[in-house]
């Protein structure tokens, strides 16, 4: 029986333990590179978590609607290496995106530099070597 079960959590760790991998992807396969974009707007949400941390802020486009963009960055460790932490953007906060956008059309992007309304640019937060 105890042959059993620890088989059984052996196999549970090794599915769970593929689920970051599942979720990854190349950089190049979901953003275009070719394709820049620069947007500014407030920060809506912030997700800090693996693979990746997104976040989201309201755009006003030229029609004068608002749009929601997402944005995805680096990892949460990534980021910490270079400076950043949970607390690096907050909800209400107005910033300006450098970045790419999504292959698929949507309003995403991966995002290259973060930058606040008195010019400070929160360092650069999408690792393209993938």
């Amino acid at each position: 029986m105890r042959t059993v079960l620890l088989g059984f959590a052996a196999i549970v760790a090794v599915q769970l333990g593929a689920l970051p991998a599942a979720a990854h992807h190349s950089f190049s396969a979901v953003f275009d590179r070719d394709r820049p974009i620069e947007v500014t707007g407030t920060v809506t949400k912030v997700e800090w978590m693996n693979p990746h941390v997104w976040f989201y802020i309201d755009v006003e486009n030229d029609a004068g609607d608002t749009e929601s963009w997402g944005f995805e960055m680096g990892s949460p460790n990534g980021l910490i290496r270079r400076g950043w932490n949970h607390n690096s953007l907050q909800v209400g906060q107005v910033v300006t995106i450098s970045g790419v956008l999504a292959r698929d059309g949507t309003q995403r992007g991966a995002v290259r530099t973060v930058m606040l309304p008195n010019g400070d640019n929160l360092f650069g937060a999408q690792n393209e070597s993938k």
